[in-house]
C-alpha cells in the first residue's frame, strides 16, 4: 500500500532546554513548554509511588525496556507510513506484523512526527500522526503497553491528542475532533482506543495552568 501525503508548511520550532523543562521556541521568540511535560504532571505522583514501591533499580530496568520497545515500534510505524516498507527485525517482526493491518487503514497523511504549537494554549510539541483513519481525519498516537488498557486508563494520552488537535486547527484552519490511540499490547495484539478532543481539552488547560504556576512558563 502507498500512503498519500498532504503537504503543509508549518512554522519552524526550535527545541530548547531551560529551567522550565523542555521548551519550544517559535519564530516570534515565544517559548512554550512541551505537551508531554504539561501532561506529565497528571501521572507524576503515580510514577513516584510506583518507583518507591518497586525500588529505583527495578524501576529503571522496567522503564528502560519499555522506552526502548516504544521507540522501536514508533520508528517502525513512521518508516512504514513514509512508504519505506516494513523495516522490522527478528525481535520486532511478530509485534509489528500485527500493527500493519491497522496502519493500512490510515491515509491522506497531514502530519507525521510534526512539530506544532498553539498561541491559545501556550504549548507546543511533536504529534505522531494526523491523518484519515477509515476515512475520518484524526489525531493518531502510537503507543505500546505491557497490559491491556481502556479509554479510562490513559487520561494523559487524551490530553495530549486534544492539544495537538487544537494546534493543528489553529495553524491550518482545519478542525479535528476525533482522537485515536493505536496501542500495541505485549503478547496480546493491537487495540484501538477512541477519544474526542472536546472531552479532554479542558483537562489539558487545567494542567497547563498548573504547569505555569509550577515552572513560571
Amino acid at each position: 500500500m502507498k500512503f498519500n501525503r498532504i503537504e503543509h508548511v508549518f512554522p519552524t520550532l526550535k527545541q530548547i532546554n531551560g529551567d522550565g523543562g523542555r521548551l519550544y521556541e517559535t519564530s516570534e521568540g515565544r517559548a512554550y513548554p512541551s505537551v508531554t511535560s504539561i501532561t506529565g504532571l497528571q501521572s507524576k505522583q503515580a510514577i513516584a509511588e510506583w518507583r518507591a514501591r518497586v525500588g529505583a533499580e527495578v524501576a529503571n530496568q522496567i522503564s528502560g525496556r519499555a522506552l526502548a520497545r516504544g521507540n522501536q515500534i514508533h520508528k517502525l510505524c513512521e518508516h512504514y507510513l513514509l512508504n519505506e516498507g516494513d523495516q522490522s527485525d527478528d525481535f520486532s517482526r511478530e509485534e509489528f506484523s500485527k500493527l500493519v493491518p491497522v496502519l493500512n487503514r490510515i491515509n491522506n497523511i497531514h502530519c507525521l512526527e510534526t512539530k506544532l504549537y498553539s498561541h491559545h494554549l501556550e504549548a507546543a510539541g511533536t504529534v505522531d500522526c494526523i491523518a484519515e483513519f477509515d476515512g475520518k481525519l484524526s489525531v493518531i498516537d502510537f503507543k505500546t503497553s505491557s497490559k491491556m488498557k481502556t479509554e479510562k486508563d490513559v487520561p494523559q494520552y487524551w490530553m495530549q491528542t486534544a492539544a495537538y488537535a487544537v494546534m493543528f486547527e489553529e495553524l491550518t484552519g482545519i478542525p479535528i475532533t476525533r482522537t485515536l490511540i493505536i496501542m500495541s499490547v505485549a503478547d496480546e495484539g493491537v487495540i484501538l482506543l477512541h477519544g474526542h478532543r472536546d472531552k479532554a481539552i479542558g483537562d489539558f488547560i487545567h494542567y497547563r495552568d498548573a504547569y505555569r504556576k509550577l515552572k513560571g512558563v
